[in-house]
């Protein structure tokens, strides 16, 4: 399969709502909870991609540039950015959305590093599945 194909196939869209028990007391989502979606969805979009186990070894910089507030939408988009040989470089960029309007802001983004493991949690290179492995 063509890796552009594989790149877009495996891009990862999540909706979650913010919830007050969610925030900190400035009303807004807690920072750590934030790294652990984008950390979540990047591990997902690394998966999609070719199938195999991952595990992070780094978050290379996240950008808290807007907060996002109790009840508002959020959106995390995950996809690869690099490709070596055992490691994907996944980008999550963060969108908030208001509920009732169309405001809309890109609120984060985060760069993840994630490798490639076999069955003894040792790196291992990054392998493609056929196609028809994949249901496509």
């Amino acid at each position: 399969m063509d890796i552009e194909l594989r790149k877009s196939s495996s891009r990862t869209r999540v909706f979650k709502t913010v919830f007050p028990g969610e925030t900190n007391h400035y009303n807004t989502l807690y920072g750590g909870l934030a790294l652990n979606w984008m950390d979540e969805i990047a591990f997902i979009a690394a998966t999609r991609f070719s199938r195999q186990c991952y595990v992070t070894v780094s978050s290379d910089r996240v950008n808290f540039n807007v907060p996002i507030p109790a009840g508002t939408i959020v959106e995390l988009d995950a996809y690869v950015s690099k490709i070596g040989k055992s490691s994907l470089e996944i980008t999550v960029d963060t969108y908030c959305e208001e509920m009732y309007s169309d405001k809309r802001t890109k609120s984060m983004t985060g760069v993840f590093t994630l490798v490639a493991i076999d069955e003894n949690r040792k790196s291992t290179p990054i392998k493609f599945p056929e196609p028809q492995q994949l249901g496509l």
